[in-house]
């Protein structure tokens, strides 16, 4: 019983670790309509399998809502409003180092954009 307790702590202590590791302020480029690159920030924190923070674009600051994380991937919703519309984009990512390899898809759209977002220092 002892094992089973220790190995479940063992376990849990690499989960947490793993949720620990995404916490962070993260930059990427990204390409926007007509080729223009824009820079996003990304602000995570991670506790425990729950992922909360902003995407801040040049357009402003969005909470992220519905976030998730679940070792070394993630995934959260974020939703702009433009005037009387809203839009909803749909981001996945996976955490390898100091960077995250996000995908992401505009609800609805049949398009994924990819991108790599590095760890600020």
């Amino acid at each position: 019983m002892k094992k089973f307790m220790l190995a479940g702590a063992a376990l849990l202590g690499l989960f947490v670790l793993n949720a620990a590791e995404v916490t962070g302020k993260y930059t990427a480029e990204v390409a926007g309509r007509g080729g223009n690159v824009m820079t996003q920030t990304f602000n995570l924190k991670a506790e425990g399998d729950t992922l909360t923070g902003t995407v801040v674009t040049p357009r402003g600051e969005v909470p992220i809502t519905d976030g998730k994380v679940s070792g070394d991937t993630l995934s959260f919703t974020t939703v702009m409003k433009f005037q009387d519309r809203e839009m909803k984009m749909n981001y996945t990512g996976t955490v390898s180092g100091d960077s995250i390899k996000f995908s992401r898809q505009r609800e609805g759209g049949d398009q994924k954009q990819e991108f790599t977002a590095k760890k600020a220092n």
